[in-house]
């Protein structure tokens, strides 16, 4: 079992229309809702490429049910409400426009505590864990690093894709996986990496801290990873267009799938699969959802290259 841990679940509405431009009217084609966050996508990915996942986190009780009678879930009911996403989707090339609420303010005193000890309770049939997303208000930035180590303690791998202080403190738990985009790793280095090869090296100096590994999202670039055996790009050789709101989520449970298997892939191969991966969730209209046969088709397109030891030496 993968678990996954959303702390700030949302309703996913997505608009289709025809010739969007913003500030003018524009009457919707079709409509879809569904129950999301980052988390959520992870585990329906999961379970679209046959790895049984269950999401955790924070909720409302109608939230929870609607989750349960399509995904496998145990929630903390703490939420007074739940926000909800909204991606304007362009009928004619993909093209999407995402509207994010920022979502309710947690007012429950001792939901953390609960939620620690759910996770804490699951970590023993776990081979996985991804805490991914943003925080509810009212929710201390350290409670993903906190429920990284709970996994980490446990011998289990832990992706956190996180932003903000929550993956500055996620960045100092010894033997975390990261999963930043650029703009996350400029804040967490204080560098502004632009080459493959600087972006290899700012990643380095995380591992160097203590991080497992280092997987930078980069969008039609591809992707970087790092770990102490070393570092790696990978990226299509003709990216794909489209709605990119899922793709880090599918790119996470690609990698989580290979790590928590019981023969774990060299990282070439891992990486080159989160990127098959994360394209075919481009494709797709709705974040959560991936193209399986499309996944199949690019995975030998996936240029993969040895990079160099990076500056810091990893």
């Amino acid at each position: 079992m993968i678990l996954t841990v959303t702390l700030n679940p949302a309703y996913d509405m997505t608009y289709r229309v025809e010739n969007f431009e913003p500030g003018r009217a524009h009457r919707v084609s079709s409509v879809e809702q569904r129950v999301g966050g980052k988390g959520i996508n992870v585990t329906r990915v999961l379970n679209q490429i046959g790895k049984y996942s269950r999401a955790t986190g924070f909720a409302d009780h109608t939230f929870s049910a609607a989750a349960e009678r399509e995904l496998p879930v145990d929630f903390v009911h703490a939420l007074p409400w739940v926000r909800r996403t909204v991606v304007i989707s362009e009928c004619h090339n993909g093209a999407a426009t995402s509207l994010w609420e920022p979502g309710a303010r947690l007012t429950n005193p001792d939901a953390v505590d609960q939620l620690l000890v759910r996770v804490g309770g699951l970590v023993g049939e776990a081979g996985g864990i991804v805490v991914s997303g943003s925080l509810p208000g009212g929710v201390r930035a350290s409670l993903p690093a906190d429920l990284a180590r709970i996994g980490i303690d446990a011998g289990v791998p832990v992706i956190c894709d996180v932003d903000g202080l929550a993956l500055e403190a996620a960045a100092r738990v010894p033997g975390v996986i990261l999963m930043p985009d650029l703009d996350e790793l400029t804040g967490l280095t204080g560098t502004h990496p632009d080459t493959t090869d600087e972006v290899a090296a700012a990643a380095a100096a995380l591992v160097d801290a203590g991080a497992a590994a280092v997987i930078v999202t980069r969008g039609a670039d591809g992707m970087v990873a790092v770990t102490p055996d070393g570092a790696w790009s990978a990226a299509l050789s003709e990216p794909l267009s489209g709605n990119p709101t899922g793709a880090g989520d599918a790119a996470a449970a690609a990698v989580i799938a290979a790590l928590a298997g019981p023969d774990r892939p060299e990282w070439p191969a891992i990486l080159a699969d989160a990127v098959a991966t994360s394209a075919a969730a481009v494709v797709m209209a709705v974040a959560g959802e991936i193209d399986l046969s499309l996944r199949q088709r690019v995975l030998a397109q996936v240029v993969v290259e040895k990079l160099a030891d990076p500056a810091g030496g990893c």
